[in-house]
């Protein structure tokens, strides 16, 4: 199976891990992996702020850059999500809406593509602590994604798996909302952060960068010792 590695940005630039990590993992299960650098960003930022037009030219270079992939596999719910929203953004452009739709439907989640298209539910990793898992807003709420994660989790040898209160409340990132509104965005990643240390987790485990450091940041301001991971990391330690 050929896959084509989207990076984003936060893995781009800040965790670099985690690219490798979701690169390593595709190539452990038998796939086929490339990475096109033409990739750029999807244009979630700019889209979310208003700027269409600017957003768009991200978009379609995005398109371009996979035009030839037969899947695009990404470590970031909130980012494949934006690239599943292109259809609804260029619908009705002659030149870009059938492009669109072909994009959208070749783009997955990491682990959306091991569950659902490879239909893998253990890829063999170890990893030993008590976690609990954020499911981040665009990953459960545009792509859909909601159990593939905990999945996976559960089937990783020394994981102890244990639900976090109100898992379904925002944390109050949401990109360029926690800059926008910043008091309101305090006070949800405050919530956030007291139902992380209910659960007593030595780990945060999530499939968004984003979310995870504007909860892990909060939890440091606060004193609490709870290490933030992606997902990746885990199904990557054998």
């Amino acid at each position: 199976m050929k896959v084509s590695l989207f990076s984003t940005c936060l893995s781009d630039i800040l965790f670099a891990n985690v690219a490798k990590d979701t690169l390593e993992i595709l190539e452990r299960v038998g796939c086929e992996v490339d990475y096109p650098m033409e990739q750029t960003c999807c244009g979630q930022p700019a889209y979310n702020s208003g700027y269409l037009q600017e957003a768009k030219q991200s978009m379609k270079q995005m398109m371009k850059a996979f035009k030839h992939s037969e899947y695009v596999v990404g470590p970031s719910g909130s980012c494949v999500g934006m690239l599943k929203e292109y259809p609804k953004i260029f619908a009705g452009d002659p030149e870009w809406e059938e492009e669109a739709k072909a994009f959208g439907a070749k783009c997955y989640e990491i682990t959306q593509f091991l569950v659902d298209v490879m239909g893998i539910t253990d890829v063999g990793s170890t990893f030993k602590g008590k976690v609990t898992f954020h499911s981040s807003c665009h990953m459960k709420r545009i792509l859909g994604v909601k159990e593939q994660p905990k999945t996976l989790l559960r089937n990783v040898k020394g994981v102890e798996l244990v639900d976090l209160p109100m898992e379904e409340d925002c944390c109050g990132f949401g990109g360029t909302f926690s800059v926008k509104n910043p008091v309101i965005s305090q006070e949800m990643v405050s919530e956030k952060s007291r139902h992380v240390a209910e659960t007593e987790a030595e780990y945060l485990v999530g499939a968004d960068m984003g979310c995870l450091m504007n909860i892990g940041g909060r939890m440091r301001r606060e004193g609490k010792n709870v290490k933030i991971i992606h997902i990746t990391e885990i199904l990557n330690t054998i």
